[in-house]
């Protein structure tokens, strides 16, 4: 196994935001992901959001769970708290952590493995809590750790390599958290780096759970004839495209179109990735017609891509439950333990 390390040493005048750090100081080890891999612009997408915004690296906690996305973690914000928790179980670790402290910035990345199948449970209970946290899958319709299965995203009628059909409905993850009651619903692609960084940046600075659907090529396991991400598929039928094919060893494929078009992004072999971006004109407070919207262009074959919905008037968990505003790792015994005088007067407002 050989292992890759960063430079210790940088250009010295590098440029540096508001708090004196350079975008160095955001990103994490050298990624072992597939050259090519989506997901390593997402994490890049990550440091640049970060690094622009002036966050403390510190001050993060990154959690995940199993899968190749949950591997992305280690690629961004090194200096920061990180877990990698079992699979699907990433939202439990992530409101624990917090409750804990609200004084984290909280980030869970996950896959359409890891939320849309073990922890699809998870992921519909988190939205409701509304834990205040930006929750990013990276979104390729395929299990790629053991070696191309399909996942819960993938669309009805492809077919793996083998030539075995999926016989089952896809899982579309942002209309789910549309109907949830999300406060917050994105989706974006990894190669247009435009879009992806303005979302994440308001997603981490959104009061609530934000959350953000990210189409991230997989390079390895949906580039044969019979996928439904194959050009001569996407002509013929009108297919939810929640995910887009890559060829290894390719320069990274990017988009950089304007709102309220539509853009075809051409693949290496020939196949094509359909994306169309909300018009300026879009109602993003409108719960109701962004499902309707992102339900209607699934049928043209068309995956949305921008700020689908947010709610200016969100809360969070610690303002519905009405908790303490002091991290609960800084209170002091006195504090967590007032005294029998005190727990029986609230017994007593109880009877």
């Amino acid at each position: 196994m050989t292992f890759v390390a960063k430079p210790r040493t940088h250009h010295p005048r590098l440029p540096v935001n508001e708090i004196g750090l350079t975008r160095r100081d955001y990103e994490g080890s050298v990624s072992t992901l597939c050259a090519g891999c989506g997901h390593d612009s997402v994490s890049a997408a990550i440091v640049q959001a970060c690094a622009e915004l002036s966050m403390p690296p510190h001050r993060f906690a990154k959690v995940s769970g199993i899968g190749c996305s949950s591997k992305t973690p280690s690629y961004f914000l090194n200096k920061s708290h990180g877990f990698n928790s079992v699979h699907g179980r990433m939202p439990s670790v992530i409101t624990g952590a917090n409750l804990a402290n609200r004084d984290l910035f909280c980030v869970g990345v996950s896959g359409d493995g890891d939320s849309a199948s073990i922890g699809m449970g998870q992921f519909a209970h988190i939205v409701r809590r509304r834990i205040n946290m930006l929750y990013i899958v990276d979104n390729n319709g395929t299990y790629g750790l053991t070696k191309g299965q399909f996942s819960a995203t993938n669309d009805k009628g492809s077919t793996n390599k083998k030539g075995v059909p999926n016989l089952y409905e896809p899982i579309d993850l942002a209309s789910m958290a549309l109907q949830l009651g999300a406060t917050f619903v994105a989706r974006s692609f990894s190669g247009d780096k435009r879009q992806l960084v303005p979302l994440l940046k308001a997603g981490l600075r959104h009061r609530g759970m934000a959350f953000i659907d990210v189409i991230s090529p997989c390079v390895a396991f949906n580039n044969h004839e019979g996928s439904t991400k194959s050009y001569d598929h996407l002509r013929q039928f009108d297919h939810n495209v929640v995910n887009a094919d890559y060829i290894g060893d390719h320069d990274e494929i990017t988009a950089d179109y304007q709102p309220g078009t539509i853009e075809d992004v051409s693949m290496p072999d020939g196949t094509t990735l359909r994306l169309y971006k909300l018009e300026d004109s879009f109602d993003p407070h409108d719960r109701v017609g962004a499902l309707n919207y992102v339900q209607k262009r699934q049928q043209e074959g068309e995956v949305v891509t921008g700020l689908l919905y947010i709610d200016p008037d969100a809360s969070d968990c610690h303002e519905i439950l009405d908790t303490v505003h002091t991290p609960l790792n800084e209170l002091n015994e006195t504090d967590l333990c007032p005294g029998a005088d005190n727990l029986d007067a609230i017994n007593a407002s109880f009877r």
